[in-house]
């Protein structure tokens, strides 16, 4: 029999009217035997997620504030739905619990974790299938590292002698009992890890998008929807900011190579993205599925003559960024010069002790500091001779855009461009407008 694991974002939850539309698409494929969600979402756009709620009743703890109306409100978020539905859950027992936890010891990864906690165990008396708490099958270190071995293992072991399960998503524990979570969007991930476990013909991720846009739609009017796109495709871009699925929740189903297929819980008859390791030969496969973006970058160039000769400057270079925990987006290497870019929100805590440490340590003929930069990503692995690059650039050039940096790799999957943070949504409305001629 097909095995689908179905996973549903907070959107898709957030109300008895979205359980009822979850409740119709489970039902309407057998195969959706495994689902995985979120915590209640945004009902409406000034709306409160529920985790967010439970984090400020963890702040609140944490600094002896009242938590009573906090906690009040979350109770009656979930009351709503229980209500609508017709369920008997004991709601009152379960926020007592939540209460007398914040009493004892405030943890903030036990608070953010109780929207799936919840949400997943009304959802599952409301379909009649049987709750999965991930503490017992998403296994964690005790420094809060996922162990993916042992969850494969553990999952594996809690949904096979299963029929059909829900599985809270976002968090796991480690051997103690103590709760950890992903990063927030992580139950893109938990439903991964649970189509691994089982060896899924699918892993569905349901969210209120019709699929992955080829460029962001708040920049393009109605950019075009991207069919199908491999792991590697979808990675580039959601690191790039494309945030349909967490870039982390690729891995564990690419491993098996279930497919992933993203598609819209309000529009259930649109057939969203797919994402494969082998495109079907049947299809069109566009040179660039998509450009995605990240403004707040800042540029730090550092030079020296003949850098390139010298044995472990850029190795220096980059330890000193490893020591204060400070990632870097792309570093370009020439003659004598290193280049790097970096998040300007990060690098602002530790900006003046890092040129200081720079110069003292690698008494560099230049050091500069450019601010003010966006990244801009276009992504496509199969561009025949960089037809696309070319266009790119062009277009870049007839809107009268400056590039800043430029980077391809040697496995051609994006080019990288550098260029200033005010003209950030024209290079993405003249990349897309090149890419789509």
């Amino acid at each position: 029999m097909k095995t689908i694991v179905a996973k549903f974002g907070g959107t898709s939850l957030a109300d008895a009217d979205q359980f009822r539309k979850v409740k119709a698409i489970i039902e309407e494929d057998p195969a959706r035997r495994y689902i995985v969600v979120s915590a209640p979402g945004k009902r409406f756009p000034d709306d409160i997620k529920v985790t967010d709620l439970l984090i400020r009743c963890y702040e609140n703890a944490l600094t002896h504030k009242p938590v009573g109306e906090l906690l009040t409100e979350v109770r009656d978020r979930f009351y709503e739905i229980i209500r609508d539905l017709g369920l008997h859950f004991p709601i009152d027992d379960e926020m007592e619990i939540i209460r007398r936890n914040l009493q004892k010891k405030p943890e903030l990864d036990y608070m953010a974790s109780r929207g799936e906690y919840l949400n997943a165990q009304i959802l599952a008396e409301y379909l009649g299938f049987t709750f999965v708490d991930p503490a017992w099958s998403v296994c964690f270190t005790r420094d809060g590292q996922l162990d993916p071995v042992t969850t494969q293992r553990a999952m594996a072991a809690a949904l096979h002698p299963l029929d059909r399960a829900v599985i809270a998503g976002f968090y796991g524990a480690d051997e103690d009992g103590k709760i950890h979570t992903l990063s927030r969007g992580g139950s893109d991930i938990s439903g991964s890890l649970a189509a691994k476990a089982i060896h899924a013909d699918l892993y569905e991720n349901w969210t209120d998008v019709s699929g992955l846009k080829a460029a962001d739609p708040r920049i393009v009017a109605e950019p075009r929807t991207v069919d199908y796109l491999s792991y590697r495709e979808l990675r580039a871009l959601s690191y790039m900011g494309a945030s349909v699925l967490h870039t982390d929740a690729v891995l564990p189903a690419s491993e098996l190579e279930i497919p992933i297929n993203i598609r819209n819980t309000n529009q259930p008859e649109d057939a969203g993205t797919m994402i494969v390791r082998h495109f079907p030969p049947a299809k069109q496969k566009y040179p660039v599925v998509g450009v995605a973006g990240r403004p707040g970058m800042t540029v730090l160039q550092v030079e020296k003559v003949m850098v390139s000769d010298g044995a472990g400057f850029s190795a220096i270079l980059l330890d000193l960024l490893k020591k204060r925990d400070l990632p870097f987006e792309q570093c370009l290497t020439g003659i004598d010069t290193v280049t790097l870019i970096i998040r300007s929100d990060l690098l602002s805590t530790c900006k003046d002790d890092l040129l200081q440490e720079i110069r003292d340590t690698l008494n560099p003929d230049y050091l500069g500091v450019f601010e003010h930069l966006s990244v801009i990503a276009v992504v496509g692995e199969k561009d025949p001779g960089s037809i696309a690059n070319v266009k790119v650039l062009n277009a870049l050039s007839l809107a009268g855009i400056e590039i800043d940096t430029i980077n391809q790799g040697a496995g051609k999957l994006n080019l990288l461009i550098g260029v200033p943070e005010d003209r950030y949504e024209d290079a993405i409305r003249a990349i897309y407008g090149a890419i789509e001629a």
